[in-house]
């Protein structure tokens, strides 16, 4: 191989573009195409033992672009080369046809894949033939393809496993987070319990009275916490019932809102409520994902204005829940509706990580989106979007 060759091959295993494989292996093709010619090529890989090689990557760089879907492959030398592990060179049986696209050159190179066999093939329409002159470049960019494939797959490795990490680390906090809120509210039912049944003290019948509504509140606390893990194990599991019936999210955010008033006196919440045409949805369970965004409104954004919009859409209504807090970093935002997940340095705040896991899974039944803007410092806004054509789709 001569300096100038090597110099490009030098240029393009320093020059690799970070975490993109594809544009990686286009520069490779780009740099090769100037020393050897080729009009198509493709990568193909067998995917688990005893199938067929499947193409991962294809190009048309030469002749033949225009006549791809007609232009040869090289699906049957690399079934080939995968089963012989050997090079290949295979040139036209006929070559008396002058159109070029029928009488394809092909030369076929094994790869040794992180998940098994492969092979790439260099396909060249109307020759010229492949020489062993050319033969040590073409087994040179097989081997930079089999680097940037085993890149491909260890950093794809490296996020499956830093995705498994934070999966188990969430349910980890999960069992922490659950041991504490579980025992909150039993910590206030017991020790007021036993302080009414003790025998030594009279409590006057105020004190009484205070006592219970504190029994009766942290039992509604526990209800709603035993609920919520409930309600997410049966939506994770698609076992959730829901009842369709047709509701005005109209009407229902002005149920929502006004409830939520009455139980959290001096809230500040501006209405944007278009009047809307029914969809079809469960109001239960519409409510209750509104309830969990204003919880987590008021949780996260204390004291803030929180501003409620409805747009009807020719195809689907938006509801927006928009406070005027922190807002939330970036990085947190593809963890935000997994289960368990909760934002770090929030630890002073009760909560399970299941309310917003939950609101997914009860828009997604109803065939809708909830998304998330926010900014730090900028607040944050919560999109759902329901499908205004639910009604007659539905069954």
């Amino acid at each position: 191989m001569d300096a100038e060759t090597q110099e490009l091959f030098t240029k393009l295993s320093n020059s690799n573009v970070k975490d993109d494989w594809k544009k990686n292996l286009n520069l490779l093709f780009i740099t090769l195409r100037k020393l050897f010619v080729f009009d198509n090529l493709a990568i193909y890989q067998v995917e688990k033992p005893g199938a067929m090689p499947e193409p991962v990557f294809a190009r048309a760089v030469g002749r033949g672009r225009s006549k791809e879907a007609d232009a040869s492959w090289g699906e049957e030398i690399a079934n080939h080369v995968v089963a012989t592990d050997e090079i290949t060179v295979v040139s036209p049986s006929d070559s008396s046809s002058t159109d070029r696209i029928t009488k394809p050159y092909l030369l076929g190179l094994p790869l040794n894949l992180p998940t098994g066999k492969g092979a790439i093939v260099f396909v060249r329409f109307g020759g010229p033939e492949y020489t062993s002159e050319q033969l040590p470049l073409a087994v040179l960019a097989a081997v930079q393809t089999d680097l940037i494939l085993k890149d491909r797959s260890l950093k794809e490795t490296q996020t499956q496993l830093e995705i498994a990490r934070q999966r188990a680390q969430f349910q980890d906090d999960f069992i922490a987070t659950i041991s504490h809120e579980l025992h909150t509210p039993l910590g206030f039912i017991k020790g007021y319990a036993t302080s009414l049944l003790r025998s030594d003290t009279v409590w006057d019948p105020k004190t009484q009275l205070e006592f219970l509504n504190i029994i009766d509140e942290e039992s509604d606390h526990l209800v709603t916490l035993i609920d919520r893990i409930l309600d997410s194990a049966r939506l994770q599991s698609g076992n959730m019932p829901m009842d369709f019936q047709p509701v005005r999210l109209d009407s229902l955010l002005r149920d929502v809102i006004l409830r939520t008033q009455s139980r959290n006196k001096g809230l500040k919440v501006v209405q944007s409520i278009a009047s809307a045409p029914p969809i079809l949805g469960d109001t239960v369970h519409l409510s209750q994902v509104f309830d969990n965004l204003f919880d987590n409104a008021l949780k996260y954004a204390s004291g803030s204005t929180i501003t409620i919009s409805l747009r009807v859409d020719p195809n689907k209504q938006v509801v927006a829940f928009t406070d005027q807090g922190a807002g939330i970093p970036s990085e947190h935002l593809p963890f935000l509706f997994e289960r368990f997940y909760r934002v770090p340095g929030h630890s002073n705040k009760h909560g399970t990580g299941l309310g917003l896991f939950i609101c997914k899974q009860i828009i997604q039944a109803h065939h809708g989106e909830i998304s998330v803007k926010t900014a730090p410092g900028k607040g944050t806004t919560f999109l759902v979007e329901l499908p205004a054509s639910n009604l007659k789709d539905a069954s």
